[in-house]
């Protein structure tokens, strides 16, 4: 039983000591890979404002064609 706490004991040691290690920095980017994620960024703005302008556009369309039927429902 000792030996098995004494294992536990020295395993959770090791494993504090292996938290406690810090890992190199990475590389730091070129001008090139700047230049390729601003671009790549950009690029998924551009994507994702036209597809909120469609997905609005859409809404927009639907409120319009449904707008008459909903609103006389609530008059009566």
């Amino acid at each position: 039983m000792k030996k098995i706490l004494l294992t536990l004991l020295a395993g959770a040691l090791v494993g504090a000591m292996a938290a406690q290690a810090k890992l190199p920095a990475p590389a730091p980017k070129t001008d090139a890979e700047k230049a390729a994620d601003a671009e790549k960024a950009a690029a998924t703005k551009a994507k994702e404002g036209a597809e909120l302008a469609k997905a609005q556009d859409k809404a927009v369309a639907n409120y319009k064609k449904h707008k008459g039927a909903s609103m006389d429902a609530r008059k009566n």
